[in-house]
């Protein structure tokens, strides 16, 4: 019976023992498909957010590249067009804090879904005006179809008159004359801009948090650093598809393209600005699609959860501190709020961060200024298109700037640098980078001779009121209008605000052909006897091509320089705050770069330039347009100068960092507090510092960086 029994027993045991070995192998099959669709889902979540960070960074740089195009299209100055550029940054801090503050508590991904719609709607809108505003109207000469008329550009008489030029002058002469029916149509272009700001503004806070809750630890960093890299590719193709744009017409698949007569490198032209817009539009609605199915939450990996507590302890522990949690929530609340301004009066009173911020707000004036205006400042320094300009800057400049952000960062974990170190890297490619901007100031070109502007009918200079100074001898018979501009290029080399003012008497051929004949002011220059002209500005001197091959190389060097101290910069940034304060610190320095920079900077920076313009042009029913030319000179000093100068005052801002850093404690005097805190730029553990700096910049927005220049 013992035997038996001990038998019954064994087999009882044996038994016993399979079911608890299927049940563990149940339970690894159903951890690893947990961590399977944890993994699938947050890569779904990723491939979405990365081309979202696509598409957002390609339609805000093809509004750069557009600045010029929408300039002329709506005949507004410089400094308007800063206000539209700038609007994107107000509808972003319109909306900002209640997106950080509720968008946690809701379903973050169609958040930003919803986003995605309304910044495809902005885009959009901002075509809009394209399509109801009419077509564009520039100011031409007349031209015929039919070879054997005739007409004279130099009215001496009112009854050769074409209709387009007494229509100008009864516009003058009559003060009721009514608005033009896009005169206003901008509006929807700084509207359109608004929305882009608002509908950017959870893709990256909420996006980023995401990743971080619901990623395996250590490939967070990884993650969003693929994130950040997509985005940077963006501006490329943003430049590129402006380039692609601006080399059609405006008003292509509307007119016929034989009858315009100006070509792409005259500064009435304007290319299919709106085309482009039309196609971020259309991304950014694919992109926002997925991420109207992906859950509200996905399952977070075996190194988020609390291996401690089974899940059904943690169960029992909610259900009965579920009374209590309100009250704990509310004083929690109530201590946040309490915590605010002795936080606020902690950052402000470090030093180190005050500087740094001062410096950061002054560099990126300078640099958001220079980003805004730079093709403008190529196309009328050296006389080269907006297709051109746009094709330089997304092929050259941007892979620069992220090549120099990539080498910041791999200088600083190749070589371990500290915070003095950091501060060091910053401050020397800053000065570097402003050193070599200050040799552009020796790669420009001489103004265009433009007679009765830059130079005079005799090939003097000009006498100081240029206004005066259009009309001399030659074409005192003509019954010419100072406010009319269409260029056209004399044999001499010389251009001429219109034909009427060059003084030719004759004219044949249509469109682009259209030659001038017996033009009596052409002539003045080297012979008495009248000479031709052909529509559309002179060619700039023949140094400029290669001045602006040396621009190209500096501007390139000069981009990778500056981008380099970013990294090492940002990284300052952090290590010098207290660790409770890094995400309010980072918060405050966000929203004071994009108020006191991304805002005012395209503003001044536009008004600034539009002061060295030396012929305005004019509407059709009276009033100041767009800027035709500018002085080549004036505007270099201008911009170049300006640019410089905030550089300059940001170093002396590093420098004040740097001395500050230099006079605190060494990381080897300093200690601990005594809850455990480290002081303001300590060190407690290098390697440990780095992991969560990554961690840290990967997961904040670096503003302009898309586009920094």
């Amino acid at each position: 019976m013992e035997i038996s029994s001990k038998e019954h027993t064994h087999f009882f045991s044996n038994n016993t023992v399979v079911p608890v070995d299927r049940s563990s192998f149940k339970s690894e099959s159903s951890a690893s498909k947990e961590r399977q669709s944890c993994c699938g889902g947050i890569k779904i979540f990723l491939g979405a957010l990365s081309f979202v960070y696509f598409a957002k960074a390609l339609s805000g740089s093809y509004l750069k590249s557009t600045i010029t195009q929408i300039e002329r299209r709506f005949d507004i100055p410089s400094s308007l067009v800063g206000v539209i550029d700038g609007s994107f940054e107000i509808g972003n801090l319109l909306i900002i804090i209640l997106v950080s503050y509720f968008g946690a508590k809701l379903h973050r991904p169609r958040i930003i879904g919803a986003g995605c719609l309304i910044m495809s709607a902005g885009t959009f809108l901002i075509a809009m005006p394209q399509f109801f505003m009419g077509r564009y109207r520039y100011e031409s000469f007349p031209s015929t179809t039919n070879s054997t008329v005739s007409l004279s550009p130099c009215l001496q008489d009112k009854s050769q008159a074409p209709l387009s030029a007494l229509e100008k002058s009864q516009a003058k002469i009559n003060a009721g004359c009514e608005k033009e029916a896009g005169s206003s149509m901008w509006i929807y272009v700084l509207l359109g801009n608004l929305l882009r700001g608002i509908g950017e503004t959870p893709i990256q806070p909420l996006g980023i948090a995401y990743i971080d809750d619901y990623a395996v630890e250590e490939n967070a960093a990884l993650y969003i650093g693929c994130v950040q890299t997509v985005a940077i590719i963006g501006p490329i193709f943003g430049f590129l598809l402006g380039s692609l744009c601006a080399k059609l017409y405006v008003d292509i698949g509307f007119v016929d393209l034989d009858s315009v007569t100006i070509s792409p490198k005259d500064v009435q032209w304007v290319g299919a600005w709106w085309l482009g817009y039309l196609i971020a539009g259309a991304i950014s609605v694919l992109a926002g699609i997925p991420f109207w199915f992906l859950p509200k939450h996905l399952p977070k990996p075996d190194s988020r959860k609390d291996s401690s507590t089974s899940s059904e302890h943690s169960k029992f522990i909610i259900e009965e501190n579920k009374d209590r949690r309100t009250s704990y929530w509310q004083q929690a609340k109530l201590a946040e709020m309490a915590k605010f301004f002795p936080s606020l009066k902690n950052l402000f009173g470090n030093p180190v961060y005050i500087l740094y911020l001062c410096a950061s707000i002054i560099q990126f004036n300078s640099l958001i200024g220079m980003v805004t205006y730079k093709p403008k400042y190529i196309e009328q320094q050296y006389g080269q298109t907006s297709s051109k300009t746009n094709f330089v800057i997304g092929l050259i400049n941007i892979p620069a700037v992220a090549f120099g952000i990539f080498s910041g960062g791999l200088i600083m974990k190749k070589f371990g640098i500290g915070v003095l170190g950091a501060a060091k890297l910053s401050l020397a490619s800053s000065f570097f980078g402003y050193l070599l901007l200050l040799s552009l100031f020796a790669m420009g070109c001489e103004n265009s001779d433009v007679a009765g502007l830059t130079v005079s009918y005799h090939g003097a200079k000009p006498m100081t009121d240029y206004e005066e100074s259009l009309f001399s001898e030659c074409n005192s018979g003509c019954s010419c209008s100072e406010n009319d501009w269409d260029p056209v290029c004399g044999e001499n080399g010389v251009t001429y605000i219109s034909a009427c003012l060059a003084g030719c008497r004759a004219s044949n051929g249509s469109g682009k052909s259209t030659v001038f004949f017996n033009c009596s002011c052409v002539g003045t220059f080297e012979s008495s006897q009248s000479s031709s002209a052909v529509i559309g500005p002179c060619q700039k001197g023949n140094e400029c091509p290669k001045m602006f091959l040396y621009f190209l190389v500096i501007s390139v060097i000069t981009s990778y320089t500056l981008s380099v101290g970013g990294t090492p910069g940002y990284i300052l940034l952090l290590r010098c705050i207290k660790p409770h304060l890094k995400s309010f610190a980072l918060g405050i320095y966000t929203l004071a770069i994009r108020v006191l920079a991304g805002i005012p900077a395209p503003v001044y920076f536009g008004v600034a330039i539009d002061t060295t313009c030396l012929k305005w042009g004019s509407k059709r029913c009276g009033g100041r347009g767009a800027c035709r030319l500018y002085d080549s000179s004036a505007l270099r000093y201008v911009y170049l100068g300006l640019t410089l100068v905030l550089g300059t005052v940001s170093i002396f801002f590093s420098v004040a960092v740097l001395w500050v850093l230099r006079k605190r404690p060494s990381p080897q005097d300093e200690t601990l507090s005594a809850n455990g805190e480290r002081g303001a730029c300590g060190t407690k553990s290098r390697k440990d510092n780095f992991v969560n700096s990554d961690r840290l910049i990967q997961s904040t927005y670096w503003p302009e960086k898309e586009t920094r220049l």
